[in-house]
């Protein structure tokens, strides 16, 4: 079985050792330290109710986009794991109820945002910026609809959402305070990514 998790045509792909040993290992530290550079978006934040604003889908764009769509995914997963395990990854804490609570799908959507992402990636897309920024703002919908999704399923049971007009209430409280901001966060990620893959290719 292949130990490499990503492929030239990533960041990482770029970067990786000949030995088997020496690849499992690069792609493990590699997971565990996008969770952290995931956990310091998340503690970037505004901390709007119900769904804070935070730079977590720019972590998870980048990190897909130079790492590939399964060291992408298992970063995420494992990022999640860790706030279910109680550990305060998420923008205001961790645990269970968090996962469970209204910023629950876009947690969750990080998953399918960091798989759309990394198979662009893994197929060329780190070296054209429009390519690139056309597969995250397909992410970036992914993500939100989740998020509206999700908060569109607690809608019976909270107090954010007005009952008369449950639609519009959700759509204001999980995609409209985004739109603008996180197409922002998806152009300044795949220009970095992409620029960085332009000046290593130089080298």
């Amino acid at each position: 079985m292949a130990v490499t998790l990503t492929t030239p045509n990533t960041l990482l792909g770029m970067f990786q050792p000949k030995s088997d040993a020496a690849k499992l290992a690069t792609n493990l530290v590699t997971v565990v330290l996008g969770t952290l550079v995931i956990t310091m978006a998340a503690k970037i934040n505004v901390p709007v109710w119900p769904i804070a604003v935070t730079l977590q889908s720019l972590a998870v764009a980048g990190l897909a986009a130079a790492f590939g769509a399964r060291i992408g995914v298992a970063t995420v997963a494992l990022y999640l794991l860790e706030g279910a395990a109680g550990l305060p990854v998420f923008a205001t804490g961790g645990g269970l109820p968090y996962l469970i609570g209204p910023s629950g799908g876009f947690l969750f959507g990080f998953l399918f945002m960091a798989a759309i992402i990394g198979y662009a990636a893994d197929r060329g897309a780190s070296a054209k910026p429009l390519t690139l920024f056309g597969a995250m703002l397909v992410g970036e919908v992914a993500l939100l609809a989740l998020g509206f999704s999700w908060l569109l399923l607690l809608s019976g049971h909270a107090q954010w959402i007005d009952q008369t007009n449950v639609l519009a209430s959700a759509w204001a409280g999980a995609v409209q305070p985004f739109l603008v901001w996180d197409v922002l966060k998806m152009a300044l990620a795949a220009l970095t990514v992409t620029g960085g893959w332009a000046m290593l290719r130089k080298r």
